[in-house]
């Protein structure tokens, strides 16, 4: 008797159209069957590809849809653009709830100039309130934008220079490159797309300048790029986050020296998670995603400053947050952080714009951090015994 992966393997081989005859001979001979049931056989397969092939492109789609960055984000070339808008208005109103009109205008290879129609507004928290020149949200037109390089981007943040200083514009590098060390480590972290915007004022108060700032892909994007959503909780529990991904957060985050976050709760008022995202499926455990490292120590912005409740006297002073239930994985996690340690320091030996001073400041403190992952008496005393 026949087994079914041999008839299912004469169907696939089975063609359609002129193959049809030979597939029905050919498949006779090999496996002892009857035409009869081979022209039967042929036929459902026949109908099957018809079917298949009104599926492909759905299919296709959803190929293209996971795994891979959008193409905005495959490329860590920089990126100039001009952000022409009333900025003037945009810094003395700063609206979160309203829109202002605006041109994202870029020159393609072909010296093809592109405008796109945007709307803007400020967002954040602390630094909305703090910098002379917020962090904006760019939404753009799928209808402008599809085809192009910012395919599928519907709406993106955008981090900017806190002030008119180079001390902010080496912050705003510093922090582009706090998201490159993950996404080195890690496919389960937001893309960055660093750019050098020159800033045109429709108010004509403002000087024209040019300045780094970057993009950072969109949570939606991230879901689909991980296979899950973003979640909309107000908080969640460390058993029900992937165990080895949530010690890679905190070991990352003592690489950064950072303390500003929670990745089970939100600050009071707003949903889960700080300065975290959760991504979740029906299936798997939740991913809970870091972003915004503008507090941590290897950022070191000016305007950055240390919780009081948390006992250290500088930003740059790291401490441990992880969490004890996931101390199983802290070998995994600091080995991760070995496997790319001359991947992170390139990123660094590499990055255009950056001043002599910042990247010795930088590899220094990259520095402290092999130092102490290296030392098991550390790694005891103040990994293990500083979770939480």
């Amino acid at each position: 008797m026949q087994q079914p992966w041999q008839r299912i393997f004469i169907r696939l081989a089975s063609g359609i159209g002129y193959f049809k005859g030979i597939a029905i001979f050919a498949g006779g001979m090999i496996a002892g069957i009857s035409i009869n049931q081979l022209r039967c056989d042929v036929q459902i397969v026949y109908r099957a590809l018809i079917f298949l092939a009104l599926l492909l492109p759905a299919i296709s789609w959803t190929v293209e849809e996971s795994g891979q960055p959008d193409p905005l984000f495959q490329s860590n070339e920089i990126f100039d653009v001009r952000l022409i808008a009333p900025l003037t208005t945009l810094v003395k109103d700063r609206p979160t709830d309203e829109d202002l009109q605006g041109i994202f205008q870029f020159t393609e290879s072909d010296n093809t100039v592109v405008d796109f129609d945007v709307q803007i507004r400020t967002r954040g928290h602390f630094r909305h309130d703090t910098c002379d020149f917020p962090p904006l949200w760019l939404s753009f037109e799928k209808s402008q934008t599809k085809d192009t390089l910012f395919d599928k981007q519907d709406r993106l943040k955008l981090v900017v220079h806190c002030d008119d200083s180079d001390r902010y514009e080496q912050t705003v590098l510093r922090e582009y490159l706090a998201y490159r060390y993950f996404n080195v480590v890690t496919d389960q972290s937001f893309r960055v797309r660093l750019l050098r915007v020159t800033y045109v004022d429709t108010d004509d108060r403002r000087d024209e300048q040019t300045r780094y700032a970057f993009l950072i892909e969109h949570k939606n994007r991230v879901g689909i790029r991980l296979e899950r959503k973003d979640l909309k909780l107000d908080r969640t529990t460390v058993n029900a986050i992937q165990a080895d991904q949530l010690n890679l957060t905190s070991i990352f985050e003592l690489f950064l020296g950072n303390t500003d976050f929670s990745p089970v709760a939100g600050a009071p008022g707003n949903e889960c998670c700080h300065n975290y995202v959760l991504f979740g499926n029906d299936v798997d455990p939740l991913l809970s995603i870091p972003y915004d490292f503008d507090q941590s120590g290897i950022v070191n912005a000016p305007y950055a400053v240390t919780n009081e409740n948390l006992g250290i006297r500088s930003v740059r002073q790291r401490l441990y947050r992880g969490r004890c239930a996931n101390n199983e994985h802290v070998p995994t996690s600091l080995q991760a952080f070995q496997d790319n340690r001359d991947a992170i320091y390139k990123l660094v030996e590499d990055q255009e714009g950056l001043e002599s001073r910042t990247r010795k400041i930088i590899v220094s403190y990259i520095d402290d951090f092999y130092e102490l992952i290296e030392d098991p008496r550390d790694v005891e005393r103040k990994i293990l015994k500083k979770c939480l």
